[in-house]
């Protein structure tokens, strides 16, 4: 299955990165928890090398404890701190606030010293629908940028305030050109950062079972109320899921079109249970 999407707007939106990196003081590289190293753009992650980052795992209600703490360990070097955050309540944002106040400390005693009221200043980057603009309300306290749940809401560069006095700019999600392996391609497409438009979404949905069966085989079956035979084909346990979702054609043939937006949607929203890719 091959996937490749590089709009040519993500080219553009690359190039005002770059140029805006020297006005800043800090990177929030967002990362989605469900597949937080697919998720690192290689070519954000070189122009972004000589700065401080902080990795915010977003959307960590949707997997295990244990699988945030795997990827804090792997993230974690020089120059990089990790923290986790949920989206969907503004407070678990506060530990991104006092990580960022304590980094810029120093800078912010020199600017004083000198007389300067100085705002710090982070760029918010990610690959599309990762949480960009979700995190921003939350700390900013109140609706700044548009948001949804769909890759590419955000078009272009905006700065806001957040109530702190920490500046932010948002930018918008950016994929790159071609994925050197093919899982990394499929994890960002089962978590929405390529657009379902350009994808086979029967061949999705086929190759996600093939991915989580081995170790989520148990929320497949609790999910679709269906039981998994050893000898089961990937077909078959598609075809147990079109019977279960009551998804059948006027001839009776299996309707995988259907079944196949439901299995991602179900993934996608947190209904299949807590699962992490990586």
């Amino acid at each position: 299955m091959a996937i490749q999407w590089f709009p040519g707007h993500m080219t553009k939106a690359l190039r005002q990165m770059e140029k805006e990196l020297k006005n800043v003081d800090i990177i929030f590289y967002l990362l989605d928890a469900r597949a937080p190293f697919s998720c690192l753009n290689p070519k954000l992650s070189q122009m972004a090398k000589d700065k401080q980052i902080i990795y915010v795992l977003t959307k960590c209600d949707m997997v295990e404890e244990g699988d945030i703490d795997r990827f804090k360990e792997k993230l974690k070097g020089e120059n990089c701190s990790v923290v986790a955050v949920n989206g969907i309540q503004s407070n678990s944002s506060k530990s991104l606030l006092f990580l960022t106040k304590n980094l810029v400390a120093e800078k912010l005693k020199r600017k004083a010293k000198l007389g300067i009221d100085y705002l710090p200043k982070a760029m918010v980057v990610g690959v599309p629908n990762v949480g960009k603009s979700t995190l921003i309300n939350n700390l900013c306290g109140k609706a700044k940028t548009e948001t949804g749940n769909k890759p590419g809401v955000t078009r272009g560069k905006q700065w806001v305030q957040t109530a702190s006095g920490l500046m932010l700019l948002d930018t918008p999600g950016t994929l790159w050109p071609s994925f050197e392996e093919d899982r990394v391609a499929r994890n960002l497409a089962y978590i929405g950062s390529i657009k379902d438009e350009v994808l086979d979404i029967e061949d999705l949905a086929y190759f996600f079972v093939l991915d989580t069966l081995p170790k989520y085989k148990h929320l497949i079956e609790k999910r679709y109320n269906i039981t998994i035979d050893k000898d089961d084909e990937y077909l078959d346990i598609l075809d147990k899921i079109c019977s279960s979702r009551n998804c059948v054609l006027k001839r009776g043939e299996p309707d995988y079109e259907r079944c196949a937006n439901i299995i991602l949607d179900d993934f996608r929203k947190g209904r299949m249970g807590k699962i992490a890719l990586e």
